[in-house]
């Protein structure tokens, strides 16, 4: 050991192992290399005029991260009134020259009443806020919420978060008392959750959806989960679900979502309800499962002054700018609503997300343009609406794309695409392979998905970083990027893939 490391205090050895023990697959490996070809690509295109991709020593001139849904990463263009309004409250001296703004620089006269508004509530980005969020935005959230689901929101139950993610991890660290509590997970599922339990040192109990039925939810299969993680001694606290699913696509119906929150009720655990895309739903529709709450609530009072048996369910529902056609990952914003959670328990959350002091103020305000966009007669209603329907409507094209490209080649099962950013298809990767991964020491599916990025540069996460059936091999697409032409590279590495491991 050299000089220089015996006197550093860290060492993996003596870190925590809980941060050791989590992995990130959407973020790993194969990340990781895709990144070492992007820097080199663009090293080259820096040391001279525009080279054939063979001048790179690789086979393939861009790299396409298709990793993760980081739709402004991959070309997704910003909603011009969320930038502008953003623009003026980072640089308010702006709001001096509205004649400049409107006739030169077309900015709508809204845009700028709206800058002026959330200035007026917040008094500048700079400054922190309350540490559930700014006021003001938590009841643009509540209305909303009210307007989506029919049933009334009350602000206070609203805290604004540096996204989902950050609302996840409030939620777990309270939740999670000791080592013996443990999560209903999903499984495929978004490793944001495995990988906090794993921190946390609590239990994962998975329960498998359905791949035969477009991955729903199987009831008896969490039953048996949940029966099976108390037989083994571990105190169930509450069951995750990601509707529309992450990473599977799939839009749960109705009827799904009742029965779990059902089942939650028998069995007095949290509902935790990850519906960071609900705006992206292709098939079906969205239900969020705080509009199934209170309708199971509505239809089955309590008698004679007794509780009904829907009313102490506690849910914790999340949402996000990061996706749907808003795209603003960077910016950090989100929030989760509670309902039914014990006032001692909410005292307890408020002081965890008070020892963060609050979440990015300029991603409040881009929460607060998400859940409150231009209406139809706004001066910037045409522009929103076309470039909101325009994403959409390119998601899905793309989407469908990748779809019928999976369907036509060898040894890939794909259920058709219903919502979020991605597909989950099953690949069935010959015997030879599986050897030669085997002796390169990687899982078949890490080795095909690496495989992928050396000959095409798309870069894709294998199944085993979400979870899978044992058996089963999968990996998880986005369908981000511009264009359709990037799908004939899988295409085309797939055939030659098992042409050469026939």
């Amino acid at each position: 050991m050299s000089s220089t490391a015996s006197k550093k205090s860290l060492n993996i050895n003596n870190i925590n192992p809980h941060v050791k023990e989590a992995k990130y697959a959407v973020r790993g490996e194969l990340a990781i290399k895709s990144e070492e070809y992007r820097a080199k690509l663009r090293k080259l295109k820096q040391e001279g005029p525009p080279t054939p991709p063979t001048d790179s020593g690789l086979p393939f001139d861009t790299v396409i991260s298709a990793n993760i849904g980081n739709p402004q990463q991959l070309d997704q263009k910003p909603i011009t009134f969320f930038r502008q309004v953003l623009s003026l409250l980072e640089y308010p001296n702006l709001l001096d020259h509205d004649d400049v703004l409107l006739q030169h620089l077309d900015y709508k006269q809204d845009a700028v009443d709206r800058a002026r508004w959330l200035i007026k509530e917040i008094g500048s980005v700079g400054a922190y806020s309350q540490s559930t969020g700014v006021p003001a935005i938590r009841e643009s959230v509540a209305k909303y919420i009210e307007r989506r689901d029919g049933f009334p929101a009350d602000p206070s139950n609203i805290y604004l978060s540096a996204g989902a993610s950050s609302g996840v991890n409030t939620l777990m660290n309270v939740m999670c008392a000791n080592e013996k509590v443990g999560i209903l997970i999903p499984i495929p599922q978004y490793p944001l959750y495995t990988a906090t339990l794993s921190v946390l040192n609590a239990r994962c109990c998975p329960y498998y959806l359905d791949e035969a039925s477009g991955w729903g939810t199987d009831m008896e299969t969490i039953k048996k989960s949940y029966e099976d993680a108390k037989a083994n001694g571990t105190d169930v606290r509450a069951i995750v679900v990601i509707n529309p699913g992450n990473p599977t696509g799939a839009s749960l119906p109705r009827s799904d979502i009742e029965s779990i929150i059902k089942f939650a009720a028998e069995n007095q655990l949290v509902v935790m309800a990850d519906e960071v895309y609900q705006t992206n739903v292709f098939i079906g529709e969205f239900f969020s499962f705080k509009k199934v709450l209170r309708e199971l609530q509505r239809d089955n009072p309590g008698k004679d002054g007794q509780e009904g048996p829907y009313d102490h369910v506690e849910l914790a529902s999340l949402h996000s700018i990061s996706k749907g056609m808003v795209g603003e990952c960077g910016h950090r914003g989100g929030y989760f609503e509670l309902i039914g959670f014990d006032k001692e328990v909410t005292e307890q959350i408020y002081k965890f997300i008070s020892i963060m002091l609050c979440p990015p103020v300029i991603g409040q305000c881009a929460v607060e343009m998400m859940v409150n966009p231009p209406k139809e007669g706004d001066p910037s209603w045409e522009l929103y609406h076309k470039e909101y329907t325009g994403i959409a409507e390119g998601l899905k094209t793309r989407a469908t794309a990748l779809y019928k490209a999976f369907k036509e080649m060898e040894g890939v099962e794909i259920s058709e695409p219903q919502g979020s950013m991605y597909l989950f298809p099953t690949i069935h990767i010959p015997e030879k392979a599986q050897k030669a991964a085997e002796e390169k020491g990687k899982k078949p599916d890490e080795f095909y998905c690496l495989e992928l990025l050396d000959a095409t540069g798309i870069c894709v996460v294998p199944g085993s970083g979400f979870g899978q059936k044992p058996g089963t091999l999968h990996f998880r697409t986005t369908f981000l990027a511009p264009g359709t032409d990037w799908v004939g590279r899988i295409t085309k590495f797939h055939k030659e893939f098992l042409d050469q491991y026939r």
